[in-house]
């Protein structure tokens, strides 16, 4: 049983260091639907500073999960979007995604007590 445990706190380990931080969750969140440029992502995330998204898209793309295009456009453009491995991430947005919405419904509720 504890061999279990530790292989399962590994593998929990290895996500959070791919996924874990502020960001990263909600960065792959805007590029689920298809690429976008980083410009795009900068508007959609205000609050994000443009070194700390910038270092994010690195390790994202460093971890293969995004992929940046240069676009041949004057000026150039980049675009990030998901590689075919990390599209294999997407199918765990939508329980994520339900799992918030019933976890702010319940704070709203206890904060109304």
């Amino acid at each position: 049983m504890q061999s279990d445990q530790t292989d399962g706190t590994s593998f929990v380990q290895m996500t959070l260091s791919v996924l874990g931080g502020k960001w990263k969750l909600l960065i792959l969140w805007h590029l689920k639907d298809g690429g976008k440029r980083y410009s795009e992502l900068r508007r959609l995330m205000p609050e994000i500073s443009e070194k700390m998204l910038i270092q994010q898209l690195k390790e994202l793309e460093k971890d293969t999960i995004i992929s940046r295009t240069t676009l041949s456009a004057m000026p150039p453009k980049v675009e990030y979007a998901f590689t075919s491995y990390g599209r294999t991430l997407i199918p765990v947005f939508q329980p994520l995604c339900e799992w918030g919405q019933e976890h702010l419904k319940r704070m709203n509720m206890n904060q109304s007590v």
